[in-house]
């Protein structure tokens, strides 16, 4: 079966059943795993599905995954992560933190570091850090995002101005191999950028899932960021752009990665 015929069939059983897996469209369409991952990478660049841990479910369902369920996704690797992250992080500094479970986990990690200055669109972030021994606690104003707590917009962005810390650590939805840096809310990207911009070293925490997806809006160029922290080797691509750019790629040798997406 060639590709446009296996990719009708695809968005034929999205249609059908609301949701596919990898295994069983290639079980069903007698071809590899790999070949399925290739084809709904294509559906998902065509603008067709959303890709997901495993397979796809139809366009813009991906967006409505809870935020709690994030939390538990790659836990394993999040926490690795984040305590590499800690590692570079000296006391008594100033840090910004965006929305994201990876950066949660960095917040978490950083719990015990003193007299650490921390800017945050992330209420949920405000409130891990509040009994933490800091030497101030800022909560960026703006319109919040009840989904997950996200403060968001150009409110939040002219806020974020203001200030200049010494480290903006930040997550994403999506990485391209080419070294783009993406998410899906432009009014989230908004605060991202504003927060890198109003830094003195800017730092990515992403796991490797997110090179399998995609999202439409760019945060930034890998050239753009001092440092990335993730969870398993990056693509070769991935690599040699940050080499160019002269951006430090570090994996954290302890994350679990048992993922196949």
């Amino acid at each position: 079966m060639n590709a446009p015929n296996r990719h009708s069939d695809i968005i034929a059983l999205l249609t059908k059943n609301g949701q596919v897996e990898v295994d069983d469209l290639a079980q069903r369409l007698s071809v590899s795993s790999q070949t399925i991952r290739s084809d709904l990478r294509d559906l998902s660049n065509r603008g067709l599905l959303s890709r997901v841990h495993g397979g796809a479910v139809p366009l813009g369902a991906a967006a409505g995954r809870g935020y709690d369920e994030r939390r538990q996704f790659n836990a394993a690797g999040k926490h690795a992560m984040a305590a590499l992250v800690a590692e570079h992080i000296p006391e008594h500094c100033s840090i910004s933190l965006n929305i994201g479970t990876s950066t949660e986990q960095v917040a978490r990690a950083l719990s015990d570091h003193q007299g650490l200055t921390v800017l945050s669109n992330n209420i949920n972030i405000i409130n891990l850090m509040m009994s933490a021994r800091l030497r101030e606690l800022i909560l960026v104003g703006g319109a919040v995002r009840q989904s997950d707590g996200a403060v968001v917009g150009e409110d939040a962005a002219a806020f974020i101005s203001r200030y200049k810390t010494d480290f903006a650590i930040i997550g994403a939805s999506a990485l391209d191999t080419d070294g783009a840096i993406l998410d899906h809310d432009a009014r989230e990207v908004t605060v991202a950028r504003a927060l890198l911009q109003n830094a003195r070293t800017r730092i990515l925490v992403c796991d490797g899932s997110k090179f399998s997806r995609t999202a439409a809006v760019r945060i930034c160029a890998i050239s753009e960021l001092d440092m990335v922290i993730t969870d398993r080797p990056v693509p070769s691509d991935f690599a040699e752009a940050a080499s160019a750019a002269g951006t430090k790629i570090l994996v954290a040798s302890q994350a679990e990665r048992t993922e196949n997406v």
